[in-house]
């Protein structure tokens, strides 16, 4: 395995973990594409009379860098995907016009740190430690958790990418030692909506239900929808802390809290499967129980973030046989249990995407076979940032790639249309949501963020950075400082 490059690429594929899986190093191959790409851009500035800054900001700065990869990828005969794009769009901007778009784009996964937050009295400082090769003051000011802060997620998510909306959602922790607070978060959205209601950020309300009664976690469900416009639910199944999860069909603890959500009137469960958590029961990770609960309400929407995926496998076609591991899992699930394709179990990507575009065959099976056995209508865009920085980019790899016609010959998989990927970049996540697109779009270009957007990009300073853990030792420092919990 290879180090890093050493600048920023506008196209940001590392090893950056979004603090719940150890890094994964990126292969020999990969960084060497890297760095080739870093090499092109410099050369494709001067070719084109730009300064390197503002190439890197430029279209032509990630088509660079995603035909370098393509070409990396194809000289191994790592072809079923494709990052397809024509040669020019590495000098032309109108040739790299499919790097633009318009399409409505909902992230159904994001975080971010409440800085002056309780927990960093009780849970440790470890943003720190794995910040420390940040210089002091890059994210405007002294303290380094500054670079998860309000205003951080603001400028990544809205005004450095083409997102629309997203879902505001949290890491595996009890309240009180949870790095973002339901206070924040509430404070965050009414931040972002604080003028013409465009209503841009949607609020999870995290819930730990094998926590002990001290916690009284079905009551704090209650408390939440009291104060606060919950939107959904969110859950680790593999993760507690007294270190087991719990599967969500069961008794004592997954009837008990799918009863509470449905009693409370909000219906969507968002549930951690896959990016399995070192030191804890695996099969609590993994997706067995998913179309058994799905299967006994149908009338709940069970979104499995991460899809199932294992970071640092190898997605084929669907083996019915020999599904035990990653998304599969999830497909094994839903279909021995009845679940029809659109129906209430939906398949989420974030972290995922990213991860598999390193591997362009994977993404194809996984994307091709998601959307084949969890169905077009119930893949939903998601990407974990703020820890990778602004998602533009994985906004700008999955509007490029497609499934090779080999793959979808083979095994059935869907063509990636445009109109299919509107759907997975939005139009799916906001039927769930109950977002009605045409309205919802009207006013967020109007609304602070759309004005402030509107002026931004003039003078758009994108940071091409990722914040989550590179390497082993910045996830060690990290898992010690938490206690052996990940983030």
């Amino acid at each position: 395995m290879a180090n890093e490059m050493r600048g920023p690429l506008p196209v940001k594929v590392d090893a950056t973990s979004n603090g719940e899986f150890c890094p994964v190093p990126l292969t020999n191959h990969v960084a060497r594409a890297n760095r080739e790409a870093e090499r092109r851009i410099g050369e494709h500035a001067k070719r084109v009379g730009l300064g390197r800054r503002a190439f890197l900001q430029s279209l032509c700065g990630a088509a660079t860098t995603l035909l370098t990869l393509h070409e990396a990828f194809a000289a191994l005969g790592n072809t079923g995907g494709l990052f397809r794009l024509p040669k020019e769009s590495a000098f032309e901007t109108a040739a790299a016009k499919a790097l633009a778009g318009d399409e409505f784009i909902f992230d159904v996964q994001t975080h971010m740190v409440d800085p002056a937050g309780a927990w960093r009295r009780s849970a440790g400082r470890y943003w720190e430690q794995i910040l420390a090769n940040f210089p002091q003051g890059s994210c405007g000011g002294d303290d380094p958790v500054d670079c998860f802060s309000a205003e951080k997620f603001i400028k990544h998510v809205f005004l450095d990418s083409d997102t629309e909306l997203a879902v505001l959602s949290f890491v595996p922790e009890l309240p009180e030692n949870n790095p973002l607070s339901l206070e924040e978060a509430n404070r965050v959205r009414v931040l972002v909506d604080r003028m013409e209601g465009a209503n841009r950020l949607f609020l999870h309300a995290m819930v730990v239900p094998n926590a002990g009664p001290e916690v009284a976690p079905l009551q704090l469900m209650k408390d939440a929808v009291d104060r606060y416009p919950i939107a959904a639910w969110k859950c680790y199944t593999q993760w507690g802390p007294e270190g087991s999860g719990f599967e969500l069909d069961s008794p004592e603890v997954g009837i008990p809290f799918i009863e509470r959500a449905r009693e409370l009137g909000v219906r969507n469960i968002c549930i951690h499967k896959g990016l399995l958590f070192p030191g804890f029961p695996e099969e609590f990770g993994r997706c067995a129980d998913v179309g058994r609960a799905a299967a006994l309400y149908p009338d709940m929407n069970f979104i499995i973030y991460h899809s199932g995926y294992e970071a640092g496998t190898t997605e084929g076609a669907y083996d019915l046989a020999n599904a035990t591991r990653g998304v599969d899992t999830l497909i094994k699930s839903v279909e021995t249990n009845g679940i029809a394709r659109n129906a209430n179990v939906y398949a989420e990507l974030g972290s995922t995407w990213r991860f598999v575009m390193r591997d362009p065959t994977t993404a194809a099976h996984l994307l091709g076979k998601l959307l084949k056995h969890i169905g077009e209508d119930n893949v939903l865009w998601g990407t974990d940032s703020i820890w990778y920085g602004s998602p533009q980019d994985q906004i700008q790899a999955f509007r490029s790639f497609q499934i090779a016609p080999a793959l979808i010959e083979a095994h059935g998989y869907p063509e990636l249309t445009p109109s299919l990927k509107q759907k997975v970049f939005g139009l799916n996540g906001a039927r769930v949501y109950g977002v009605d697109v045409p309205e919802r779009r009207r006013k967020t270009e109007i609304d602070p963020i759309g004005t402030r957007k509107q002026a931004y990009r003039k003078v758009a300073d994108p940071t091409f950075e990722t914040y989550g853990p590179k390497t082993d030792s910045e996830y060690d420092a990290l898992i010690a400082e938490r206690g052996g919990l990940p983030a």
